[in-house]
């Protein structure tokens, strides 16, 4: 075995896999069941591509039993193809791997703490107290503020801004532009001015955390804001001053969340939803797709509002039927007031 190229039995063994096959087939990388060459391995996890399958040039197929009847190349056989596939995808990542120690553009700070096995990227700069533990990787021209700590095993790619007190877990992952600590958007009103509200709380992220390119997590006005365990956060989402995001959440790009909003564990928020402050969220919801959420949720399950998409002609018709909505429905109040004064006993009728 050479860097980036296995066996289908190596390949077969890592999962748990069953091979159908010949074990000694080399894999050089993955694709997609209509890319792939004679050298890569590719997978079945939507019923839709299903069609690609007899065409496919993969050397082998990430297949459900179900799924390999029928099929004549060769496959592993695994119970979540699209799992097996996220496991096998990092012995194909060619990120580059920075070597352990302080680049000499870098400036830290005298009592900061890079522990040996960290990576400090060029013009890097780690501030006064700031503390990054071994085996963790700062990009280059990051940022990481006074009293910041950001525990072990963990990647900032290139551009990354932790303001002053940040805690961050372990193996988090914070792509480049995310800014982690801003002051949050706290301000008084006196007779028309807007006084500005000291933001003295910080940030605290669990272990095992992704956060997208371009992502924002304000610092709590008084405590923390806080980020669970295993939460995933897409680029470009905006979490305001103290909310609170339970373990293994994930939420896709451009997602708003107001400040003291509080969301559970285990939770789905899909593209472009929007949330009210200070509401609570339970454990276990699916919001779909361009969403607003202005009250709390109570029970498990899914949650949409809005319209979905229609030819441009009919949603004209829709949005005119319901600016009539509310004139429909005084005429319907008026209409059975009249019915109930005719009806005997002075109810109106029962339906039939």
């Amino acid at each position: 075995m050479t860097a980036n190229l296995y066996t289908l039995g190596q390949l077969a063994e890592r999962l748990g896999a069953t091979l159908r096959g010949s074990a000694d087939k080399p894999v050089a990388g993955l694709a997609s069941l209509q890319d792939a060459g004679p050298d890569q391995l590719s997978f079945l996890a939507n019923p839709q591509y299903r069609k690609h399958l007899s065409i496919t040039r993969a050397a082998a197929v990430l297949l459900k039993p179900a799924d390999a009847e029928g099929f004549s190349g060769d496959a592993l056989l695994v119970a979540d193809p699209y799992l097996a596939y996220a496991q096998l995808s990092h012995l194909f990542d060619r990120k580059p791997q920075a070597p352990a120690g302080v680049h000499p553009t870098a400036v830290v700070a005298a009592d900061a703490v890079v522990e040996a096995g960290a990576t400090v990227g060029a013009y890097a700069v780690i501030e006064c107290g700031a503390r990054i533990a071994a085996g963790t990787c700062i990009g280059a021209h990051c940022f990481i503020g006074a009293r910041s700590v950001v525990g072990a095993g963990g990647w900032l790619a290139p551009r990354v801004t932790l303001y002053h007190d940040v805690r961050i877990g372990e193996r988090v992952v914070i792509q480049s532009g995310a800014v982690i600590g801003g002051e949050g958007f706290g301000f008084a009103n006196q007779k028309g001015v807007w006084q500005k509200i000291a933001q003295i709380g910080g940030v605290s992220i669990g272990d095992d955390v992704e956060i997208g390119a371009n992502t924002t997590i304000d610092r709590g006005a008084l405590a923390d804001t806080l980020i669970g365990n295993g939460v995933k956060l897409d680029n470009q989402i905006m979490v305001a001053h103290n909310v609170q995001i339970g373990d293994h959440t994930a939420m896709a790009g451009c997602v708003g969340i107001s400040g003291s909003t509080k969301i559970g564990s285990h939770c789905m928020i899909a593209g472009g939803v929007g949330m009210v402050g200070h509401i609570e969220v339970c454990d276990n919801v699916f919001v779909t797709g361009m969403t607003m959420v202005t009250r709390s949720i109570t029970e498990p399950g899914a949650y949409s509002s809005g319209t979905a998409m229609q030819p441009a002609g009919e949603w004209k018709k829709s949005a005119a039927r319901i600016r009539q909505l509310d004139d429909m429905a005084r005429r319907l109040q008026q209409l059975e007031k009249r019915l109930a004064s005719v009806t005997p006993g002075g109810e109106a009728p029962s339906e039939a």
